[in-house]
């Protein structure tokens, strides 16, 4: 089942690096703490996402800021490190939390996992939602999940 507007997020471990080594969080944690946007990507450096996906958010995290974010958080079914890295290599600043879900945890709960063995085999289909002290409030899923149109920055934008 896929998540919907007015479903709780769920509650499992991601890990971040907030200091040079993987760290546990749990989702809830940085997913349910104000206003959230969340946007998923199928994989960090890939050529969507490095070029378009998360670059929108970047240039956008001020615009999004005074609509009342108070955090942005990129999601990928990849490591820690390269998520760290990919964050750093696209200059995402403070307001970021490049969280990894490498097992595909959160990926599956929200019910957007897909097999893509061209990229490693499980991946996130990419979407992004705008979540309000734990609950979905805009959902934001692409239509293929892989095409960059629904899920931008823009979108978002023009949802708050």
């Amino acid at each position: 089942m896929t998540i919907a507007i007015g479903d709780t997020i769920p509650d499992v471990e991601l890990l971040v690096i907030p200091e040079d080594r993987p760290t546990p969080v749990s989702s809830k944690e940085i997913l349910s703490k104000g206003r959230v946007v969340l946007f998923a990507v199928p994989g960090a450096f890939t050529p969507g996402c490095s070029k378009m996906h998360l670059p929108g958010f970047v240039n956008k995290a001020a615009e999004l800021s005074a609509k009342g974010v108070d955090a942005i958080v990129c999601l990928g079914v990849n490591d820690a490190f390269v998520m760290d890295a990919w964050g750093k290599a696209q200059g995402v600043g403070t307001q970021f939390v490049m969280a990894a879900d490498p097992q595909g945890a959160f990926t599956k709960a929200v019910g957007m996992d897909v097999d893509v063995p061209a990229l490693g085999g499980l991946r996130s289909k990419r979407y992004a939602m705008v979540i309000e002290n734990g609950v979905v409030t805009q959902f934001l899923p692409e239509e293929d999940g892989f095409n960059v149109l629904a899920s931008t920055a823009e979108c978002v934008l023009d949802t708050l």
